[in-house]
């Protein structure tokens, strides 16, 4: 019996989303080797303020020197290895295991020696005429570290593999094409976080694609009727996609009194734009606010995901500013869409699933598939 050719392109393998080996592997090369959106920069506004995260399999310290450059470091003292921070769940899923202030150093709890904010080592109890010349050799292990509209970006393996490529080279032409949104001076007004039970492939072609919305966010497309025109497809993402008449926002009832942003477009300030910056940021641009999810994989079917939504900061200083109707719409859609990213995760475990299928509308979740594939490709 001849079986015809299903005129479909079929997804990543089964195992891509639920193997630890494909997951180990992933680290390895992607989130590692990749620059990694991890906080926005304006959380560590002054010398010593610091946040710990833990990026595949390791812990990293992000922290202000005191010229007010971002710097980031591997938590391990050079003495003995010991965690220079310790995080109060060192289990924790959530991206930031915690964060403080140094009083102007970095000292480690074991033997004391003391590093400053740069990651030079500034003194060892009864050593310093010792080791000498030597103390340039022995300063923290660094990370690579780089800010762009705000956000900071870590790189595990940029100090350690010459020629990793810079961050401007991973972003290509996104920052031009939303530049008018002036991402940098955005603000932080309410945050969300989310653990979801899927891999984080999964949540990435979901983000991309909308041939999901129409049966998935009833609320969402009554904001954006063509979200559930021909299963989304023909989108414009480019110019944007227009709301309903009447509507200019994503909210609960599609507008908002805040002030559009400042030198937006006339296409910028009535439809709305969405990026996706692999391998972990999704942004989601209205002409008044900007959500922003980074994605934490943590395991083959664990991610934890932080939800933050940016505003000018004039408008956050206004006595009346309520970020609730913005919040609150898009809580729902972010919780149909983990909700139906879990569904597909335990579907997926079904002896039955070798792979899935990419509909013509989803071309641009082809691009995951590409994307994984050709970092593991890798030497």
């Amino acid at each position: 019996m001849t079986t015809s050719k299903i005129p479909l392109e079929p997804t990543l393998p089964r195992g891509a989303y639920l193997d630890a080996a494909a997951f180990v592997a992933e680290c390895a090369k992607i989130f590692r080797s990749e620059w990694f959106c991890t906080g926005r920069g304006a959380e560590l506004a002054a010398p010593g303020d610091f946040r710990l995260h833990r990026l595949a399999g390791e812990n990293v310290i992000v922290t202000r020197d005191r010229g007010g450059q971002l710097r980031a470091f591997h938590d391990v003292c050079r003495h003995r290895g010991t965690e220079l921070v310790s995080a109060p769940d060192p289990e924790s899923a959530a991206e930031i295991r915690c964060q403080g202030r140094f009083p102007g150093s970095i000292r480690c709890p074991y033997h004391g020696w003391t590093y400053e904010l740069d990651g030079a080592l500034r003194s060892a109890p009864w050593l310093d005429g010792q080791l000498g010349e030597c103390k340039s050799a022995l300063s923290l292990h660094p990370v690579g570290t780089e800010e762009w509209g705000g956000f900071y970006f870590l790189n595990l393996d940029s100090h350690r593999r010459p020629g990793t490529k810079t961050l401007a080279a991973q972003l290509g032409p996104i920052p031009a094409r939303i530049a008018r949104y002036s991402l940098e001076e955005l603000r932080v007004g309410h945050s969300l976080a989310y653990d979801v039970g899927a891999n984080w492939k999964v949540i990435l072609e979901n983000y991309n694609e909308c041939y999901h919305c129409g049966p998935v966010h009833p609320e969402l497309c009554e904001v954006v009727p063509a979200f559930r025109v021909r299963g989304g497809a023909g989108l414009d993402w480019d110019s944007g996609i227009p709301h309903r008449p009447g509507a200019d926002t994503y909210s609960m009832t599609g507008t908002s009194t805040r002030a559009s942003f400042p030198g937006l477009n006339e296409d910028e300030r009535v439809k709305h734009k969405g990026e996706l910056i692999y391998p972990n940021l999704m942004l989601s641009l209205a002409r008044e606010h900007a959500a922003a999810f980074r994605l934490w994989p943590v395991g083959p079917e664990r991610t934890w995901i932080t939800c933050e939504f940016l505003f000018h900061p004039d408008e956050i200083a206004k006595a009346d500013f309520d970020p609730s109707d913005t919040v609150r719409f898009w809580d729902i859609t972010n919780r149909q869409d983990w909700d139906i990213c879990e569904r597909v995760q335990r579907g997926m475990h079904s002896l039955m699933f070798e792979h899935g299928y990419y509909a013509p509308m989803e071309d641009l979740s082809l691009d995951i598939r590409r994307y994984v594939s050709e970092r593991l490709a890798r030497e």
